[in-house]
């Protein structure tokens, strides 16, 4: 199983503050949550277009890929304290998530 957050900052917020609270702050809580065998953090640092194509319209700062041992890892998890956590410091520095759960 693997998640994939697309992740846009808080307003008022820089680029360059939302990825050093993700990288520096987020990302060790990540690591602390049980059941997840992989956390990536892809900062975006361009968004080119295509002229054949239209684009979603949507600011992303961060994309963040999470994997886990399997569906029942990832249901337990949302029980811990440790991904509490990592959900209540989100809400510190991330203004918008779009979510997606893949197999």
């Amino acid at each position: 199983m693997k998640s994939i957050s697309l992740l846009t900052r808080k307003a008022g917020m820089t680029h360059d503050e939302f990825t050093r609270h993700w990288r520096d702050i987020h990302g060790p809580l990540a690591h602390a949550v049980p059941g997840i065998l992989r956390y990536v953090q892809n900062e975006i640092t361009a968004q080119p277009t295509r002229p054949d194509i239209p684009t979603h319209g949507i600011e992303v700062d961060g994309i963040a890929e999470i994997w886990w041992e399997s569906e029942e890892a990832m249901r337990h998890a949302a029980t811990t304290p440790e991904l509490r956590a990592l959900h209540a410091d989100g809400a510190l520095f991330i203004g918008r998530i779009k979510r997606f759960v893949l197999r």
